[in-house]
């Protein structure tokens, strides 16, 4: 049985994402982060749509229009293809462990 809170990575240099199921239309990630966050000029900028649910931990996303949305377990928010926004702090010292579906027409593509 597979587990998404099992085989916790420990805390290193990067974010720690696993890809858990994936096809042409979705893929689905695990992403464990400890205190992680994306330099502050450095916007994702993704093709498709991105589904994230925290599952764990503490965290804040930031768009580039200076709104920002912070989470907790169990909170989620979809995040529109082409809406840039990155991950600007996430709980130092404490595993946050997020599942992300990214889907649409625009997988795969930069």
């Amino acid at each position: 049985m597979n587990n998404l809170f099992g085989k916790l990575p420990a805390p290193g240099a990067d974010e720690w994402v696993e890809v858990l199921a994936s096809s042409d239309q979705v893929r689905v990630e695990r992403i464990v982060s400890h205190g992680h966050t994306a330099p502050e000029r450095d916007w994702y900028d993704q093709a498709c749509d991105e589904f994230v649910v925290l599952l764990a931990g503490s965290a804040r996303i930031e768009y580039d229009d200076g709104a920002h949305v912070r989470l907790g377990p169990g909170d989620w928010l979809n995040i529109p293809a082409r809406r840039r926004h990155r991950v600007a702090w996430t709980e130092p010292g404490r595993d946050t462990v997020w599942l992300a579906v990214h889907h649409g027409p625009g997988l795969g593509v930069a």
